[in-house]
């Protein structure tokens, strides 16, 4: 593997380099075209493509120099042929400048372009930040390990969210979907989130959290005329972990079923008796959430997922089954968890997701299990030399 590695970055070098000579040798060829040929036959193409291709991949100080060096190899060689007072010539040498003033434009305009696309990035990356921080890596006792995956690439935000809450009734947590796309749905997400971090601080119950984020969400939709406006409704599955207790509480709001992972290898779905409805549809109908209780022994993974991961297709349509997937496998820690679940949906899916993809993975550690695992010399230091 480590072969593979390296011949890959080697691989990638030699594109590097390529492209980075690409001008250069683009200009030699062209002399060596015009020395090389008769008269009649021209390297002006050569010579033309040269600052173009500079221009998209370089700054503008080396799409100005290939530009010039092409017109200036163009002077050279017909002086050497006696031909630089010709018509043609002149002609030639006018197109080849003419082009290499152009593709400084070009590049200024990709210049700005680029910057503008990093800035882009930069206010995504901050909102995502903001609105979806990564949480600790250990709470309240316990190991966390969260991932967003975009469907589209180079998108950092959509209606997928997760939150994890140290409370004065243990640990908190919710994964959730919203309906929609675009800045509605990330508006939906802050909403949701916030409201959650609030409720989860006051409420003494799950099924008060629940209701606090339903009523937050028919607010915002009467504030903006209407649910429809606001995305409609959001699935949502909201899990507590009391403290001093090996139990864990859920409430499931029309999501996907959590799953326990044990450490003896089982995979188990936490099933709600009674479905409900998701948040923001109680005009639907009304009942009371009830919070359903299932053991949660120490070395066991809790693991929330939203749809995009059991929704997954693989090019014959299969859905991916992480039950399936999952079973029967150990990991050390919940980020080894969500790092085989990523790489296995992308193999699945062939990486042509069309889902935004949330996980949140939570580990209760067995007795004298370490935070965090370390990595331990095959060879200890102290060992003798041959």
């Amino acid at each position: 593997m480590a072969r593979r590695a390296r011949d890959g970055d080697g691989g990638r070098e030699g594109v590097r380099l390529f492209a980075r000579s690409l001008p250069w040798l683009l200009v030699a060829g062209g002399v060596a075209y015009e020395l090389t040929t008769p008269r009649s036959f021209t390297a002006v193409p050569l010579f033309v493509a040269a600052p173009l291709v500079a221009a998209p991949l370089f700054a503008a100080r080396t799409t100005l120099l290939s530009g010039l060096f092409a017109v200036l190899a163009m002077l050279a060689l017909h002086l050497g042929n006696g031909t630089l007072d010709e018509t043609q010539t002149i002609t030639e040498i006018v197109t080849v400048a003419v082009v290499a003033a152009l593709a400084l434009l070009i590049n200024r305009v990709v210049r700005r372009g680029g910057e503008r696309l990093a800035s882009a990035r930069v206010i995504a990356e901050t909102a995502q930040r903001a609105v979806l921080p990564t949480p600790a890596e250990r709470i309240g006792g316990l190991q966390v390990a969260a991932r967003y995956e975009a469907a589209q690439a180079d998108a950092f935000i959509g209606g997928d969210l997760f939150a994890v809450q140290d409370t004065p009734y243990g640990v908190r947590l919710v994964v959730g979907d919203v309906r929609g796309k675009g800045m509605g749905a990330v508006e939906a997400v802050a909403v949701v989130i916030g409201a959650f971090r609030e409720a989860a601080e006051q409420e003494s119950s799950l099924e008060g959290v629940a209701q606090r984020l339903e009523r937050a969400l028919a607010r915002e939709g009467t504030r903006r005329d209407g649910l429809d406006a606001f995305e409609g409704f959001t699935t949502a599955v909201l899990a507590e972990i009391p403290r001093g207790e090996a139990v864990v509480r859920v409430v499931d709001r029309g999501h996907p079923e959590p799953l326990m992972l044990y450490a003896d290898g089982r995979v188990e779905p936490l099933e709600q008796a009674e479905p409900a409805l998701p948040l923001g549809m109680a005009e639907l109908g009304g009942w009371p959430d009830r919070a359903y209780e299932v053991p949660y022994p120490a070395g066991a993974t809790l693991l929330l997922y939203t749809d995009g991961l059991s929704e997954a297709r693989d090019a014959e349509g299969v859905f991916y089954d992480p039950v399936a997937r999952l079973a029967g496998r150990l990991f050390p820690g919940p980020e080894a968890v969500l790092d085989a679940l990523v790489s296995d949906v992308r193999r699945h899916t062939g990486g042509g997701a069309t889902d935004d993809l949330a996980l949140l993975a939570v580990s209760r550690p067995a007795e004298g299990q370490p935070g965090r695992r370390r990595t331990i010399p095959v060879v200890p230091r102290s060992a003798p030399g041959p």
